[in-house]
C-alpha cells in the first residue's frame, strides 16, 4: 500500500516532466496533420494528466500498427483486376453499357488508383429510405438464403427488431446455412454477455471488431468499425447508413421518424462488398478464410447499373470515400446534393464546396436539425457561416432525425454509404461506400431529396448571423475540437 501511495506522489510530482515526454512522443513520432497535433499539444499543456487519458481513449493513432496490415497479399486478386481495368481507360478501350457515364471516366479510374474499387457494369441497384422498407427486405433476403449469410453492423440493438434479425439467423443456422456476424465492439457494448449465445450454439459465428475492456469502458473510442454490410447467398448485398434497432424503424421518442439511405445491390458489385467483409472478418475473428473462391463465383448479368465499392479506414493509404467526394465536388458542372448527420468538412472538403459555390453549381446540404452528439452539432454550425456567404444553401430536416450519408452530382453519380461528411468518417473510422453510375438512381435520390427538402428548415444568412453569443461559444469551443469529434 506504501508502495502504491509513493508511486502515486511521484507520478503527481512528475506530471509536468510526464506531460513534456508525451507532447514529444506525440510531435515526433506520431506525424499527424499539424492541426490535429496542436490540439492534442494545448489538451496535454492544459488539462495535465486528464489529457493524457483522453489521450488513451481517443487520440491514439493506430495506422502505422501492423494489426491492420493484413491486406497487402490478399488485395493482389483486386489489384490484378483494377490493373487491367486502368489500363483499358488509359487506351479509351473500357466500353461502357451507358455513354453518358463515359463523362466520369475520370472519377471510375480516379478509385481503381487509388483503392483497387473495380468498376462493374451488371448491377442492379434498389433504394431504401425508411427502416421498414429496408429491414422487411433484409428479412426476406435472410429467409430466402440457402448458402450463407454475411453480416457487419456497427450497431446492433438488444430490442425487438435487434433480436427479430437475430432469430432469423438462428433459424437459418439450424438449416445449415453459414452464418458469420460481426460487429463493433463500442457500437454493441451495451449488449448482453449471452446476447450471441444461442445464434452460436445453432452453428452460427459472431466476432466482434476491438472488442471493450468491459461494458463500459474501451481505451479504443476511434478506429471503429463503422461499415453496415449484409451479403446473402452471394446474390444479394446491403449497404447503407441504417443500424439493426427500434430506433431506426423511427421508434425512438428522443429523435422519432428517422430518415436514412440504404440500398440493395444484385450483380458484381457483390464482390467488392464481400471481400471488404472477409478482410473484416478475417481480422476481427482471427482465422483465416478456407475456400474463399467460393463467395466469388461469376454473376448473372442482373442489370446494366455501373457501380464502385469503396473503402476507407486506418488500413487505408489514401483517405478514398473523402477524396471521392472531394473528386464528386470538383468536379460537378450543374449541381452537388449532400445528406450528412454530421458536417465537420476538412480543410479540403471546405474549400471544395466553397469553390463550387462560388461558381454557380447548386450545392445544397441537408443536415439534422437536432444533435444526438451537442460537440459534433455545434462544430456542423460553425462551418456553415462561410459556405452560406458562398452560395451554399443549407437545410435542417424537420421530420425527426436524418442519418442519410448521401453525396451526387450533376444527373449520374452518386454515393451511398456508411460514410458521414466529417473527420471521423475521413481518417479515423471504417467505412464502406457504394459509387453508383446511373442516371435513373441519381433521379430517384434526387426524387427524395426534395421531397426532404419540403419538411426542411432553410438557413439564410440573416438567420445565421443572430446566432446568441453563447451558441458562437459553443461552437467556436467544438470546431477547435474537431479534428478528435
Amino acid at each position: 500500500m506504501t508502495y502504491v501511495i509513493g508511486s502515486f506522489k511521484w507520478i503527481l510530482q512528475n506530471i509536468l516532466l510526464l506531460n513534456i515526454l508525451f507532447a514529444v512522443l506525440l510531435v515526433f513520432f506520431e506525424r499527424r496533420n499539424p492541426t490535429t497535433t496542436w490540439l492534442w499539444l494545448m489538451i496535454l499543456f492544459f488539462l495535465p494528466g486528464i489529457g493524457f487519458l483522453l489521450y488513451l481513449f481517443i487520440g491514439q493513432d493506430l495506422r502505422k500498427k501492423k494489426i491492420f496490415k493484413v491486406k497487402e497479399e490478399e488485395d493482389r486478386f483486386f489489384k490484378n483486376l483494377a490493373a487491367i481495368q486502368e489500363k483499358n481507360i488509359e487506351r479509351e478501350e473500357l466500353k461502357f453499357n451507358d455513354p453518358k457515364v463515359k463523362e466520369y471516366k475520370d472519377i471510375i479510374q480516379f478509385h481503381l488508383m487509388s483503392t483497387d474499387a473495380v468498376f462493374t457494369q451488371d448491377n442492379e441497384v434498389e433504394l431504401y429510405f425508411s427502416g421498414k422498407d429496408k429491414f422487411n427486405a433484409l428479412l426476406n433476403s435472410i429467409n430466402r438464403s440457402k448458402k450463407y449469410i454475411h453480416i457487419e453492423y456497427y450497431i446492433i440493438r438488444n430490442d425487438n427488431l435487434g433480436n427479430e434479425i437475430i432469430n432469423a439467423l438462428i433459424k437459418k443456422a439450424k438449416e445449415g446455412v453459414e452464418v458469420k456476424l460481426l460487429y463493433d465492439g463500442m457500437g454493441g457494448r451495451s449488449l448482453p454477455r449471452n446476447f450471441f449465445k444461442e445464434l452460436i450454439e445453432a452453428g452460427g459465428e459472431v466476432a466482434c471488431f476491438f472488442p471493450p475492456f468491459s461494458a463500459n469502458l474501451s481505451i479504443r473510442v476511434n478506429y471503429r468499425n463503422h461499415r453496415k454490410i449484409c451479403i446473402v447467398d452471394g446474390k444479394e448485398a446491403y449497404v447503407g447508413g441504417f443500424n439493426i434497432g427500434d430506433e431506426y424503424l423511427g421508434k425512438s421518442k428522443k429523435f422519432g421518424y428517422w430518415r436514412d439511405t440504404h440500398c440493395k445491390i444484385k450483380g458484381s458489385a457483390i464482390h467488392g462488398l464481400e471481400w471488404r467483409f472477409l478482410l473484416d472478418w478475417r481480422f476481427a475473428a482471427n482465422e483465416e478464410i478456407s475456400n474463399m473462391e467460393k463467395y466469388f463465383l461469376p454473376k448473372d448479368t442482373i442489370g446494366e447499373t455501373g457501380v464502385q465499392i469503396v473503402s476507407s479506414g486506418p488500413d487505408s493509404k489514401w483517405t478514398s470515400i473523402k477524396d471521392g467526394y472531394f473528386k464528386m465536388i470538383i468536379n460537378a458542372r450543374d449541381k452537388v446534393y449532400i445528406q450528412t448527420p454530421y458536417f465537420i468538412p476538412d480543410d479540403s472538403i471546405l474549400e471544395a464546396l466553397r469553390v463550387a459555390g462560388l461558381s454557380g453549381v447548386d450545392v445544397r446540404i441537408i443536415i439534422p436539425s437536432k444533435p444526438d452528439h451537442p460537440f459534433v452539432y455545434w462544430a456542423s454550425l460553425s462551418y456553415i457561416g462561410e459556405l452560406l456567404q458562398a452560395g451554399v444553401k443549407f437545410y435542417t430536416y424537420e421530420n425527426g432525425f436524418i442519418h442519410s450519408k448521401v453525396v451526387l452530382m450533376d444527373d449520374v453519380v452518386s454515393s451511398v454509404g456508411t460514410a458521414n461528411l466529417d473527420i471521423r468518417s475521413f481518417k479515423l473510422n471504417f467505412e464502406v461506400n457504394a459509387f453508383i453510375y446511373d442516371e435513373k438512381v441519381n433521379n430517384e435520390i434526387v426524387d427524395q431529396f426534395i421531397r426532404d427538402l419540403d419538411i426542411c428548415r432553410e438557413i439564410t444568412i440573416e438567420e445565421y448571423e443572430k446566432r446568441s453569443y453563447i451558441i458562437k461559444v459553443k461552437e467556436s469551443i467544438s470546431r477547435l475540437l474537431s479534428p478528435i469529434l
